[in-house]
C-alpha cells in the first residue's frame, strides 16, 4: 500500500499545483471517505474533457500538467485524481479497460476508425478497507451535452461507465481490463494508440478545450 501514497513520473503528487488542488477541494475533511469523493467531483468538473490531446507529449499523460492545463483526456484525468488522492493521504492508482461505444462524436470516430477505444482510464482508490473504482474522465457540462447522466461516486461503490443514456438506449460496454497500475504506462498506451489509431496518431489533434463539447452538442 505505500507505494501507491507515493510520487511517480506521471501520478506526480509531490507537484505544487497537485498540492494545493487537494488541499482546496479537500479542504480539512479528515473523514477519508468524503475526502475522495470531494477530490473525485472536483477532478470530474474542474478538468474539461478532451479527446483531441498530443499524444505524442509525455504531459498528456502527467497528472501536474494536466490540471495546469485544465482539460484532458480520460488517462490524464484518471492520473490527476490519482495524484491528488495520495496528495490527500489516500492510496491511489490508474486502472484501463477497452470499451466500445464511447461517448463518441462522428469526427471522433472517423479519428479512431471504429467504436471500439482502448485503455480508457480510471482512477482505484483505497477508502474504508477496500479499492474502489471512480472514472472522472466526462465533466458533466459534457454528458448533458451528450443526454447521458455523469458518474456519480459515494466514495464506497465502483463508479465506472455509463451503461445506458438516459434514453435507455445501450451506451457502453467494457471488453478487457487491462489491470491497476502504480504509474501511467504510457509506452504501453501509446504503442497501442499507434497501431490502432494511425490517423488519430499521425493527426494528433490538439483543438480547444469546448471543440468536444460543440461537436457533442452538433450530433447528439
Amino acid at each position: 500500500m505505500p507505494d501507491f501514497l507515493l510520487p511517480t513520473a506521471f501520478i506526480d503528487s509531490a507537484a505544487p499545483n497537485i498540492a494545493a488542488f487537494a488541499r482546496q477541494a479537500a479542504g480539512d475533511e479528515s473523514d477519508e471517505v468524503t475526502r475522495a469523493v470531494r477530490l473525485y467531483y472536483a477532478v470530474r468538473d474542474g478538468i474539461v474533457y478532451t479527446p483531441y490531446c498530443d499524444f505524442h507529449s509525455l504531459d498528456t499523460f502527467r497528472a501536474s500538467a494536466v490540471l495546469a492545463r485544465g482539460d484532458g483526456f480520460c488517462v490524464g484525468k484518471a492520473a490527476v485524481l490519482a495524484a491528488v488522492a495520495r496528495a490527500s493521504g489516500i492510496p491511489a492508482r490508474v486502472g484501463f479497460a477497452d470499451v466500445r461505444n464511447h461517448l463518441c462524436t462522428p469526427r471522433l470516430r472517423a479519428l479512431v476508425g471504429g467504436d471500439v477505444f482502448y485503455y480508457h482510464g480510471y482512477t482505484e482508490m483505497a477508502v474504508a478497507g477496500r479499492w474502489v473504482k471512480a472514472t472522472p474522465a466526462f465533466d458533466r457540462v459534457l454528458c448533458d451535452k451528450f443526454g447521458v447522466r455523469p458518474l456519480e461516486f459515494d466514495g464506497r461503490s465502483d463508479s465506472l461507465f455509463h451503461a445506458y443514456d438516459r434514453g435507455g438506449r445501450r451506451h457502453m460496454e467494457y471488453l478487457r481490463d487491462h489491470g491497476a497500475h502504480a504509474d501511467v504506462p504510457v509506452d504501453e498506451i501509446v504503442a497501442t494508440f499507434a497501431r490502432e489509431y494511425p490517423r488519430l496518431m499521425e493527426s494528433s489533434p490538439r483543438a480547444s478545450d469546448t471543440q468536444f463539447r460543440r461537436e457533442a452538442e452538433e450530433s447528439a
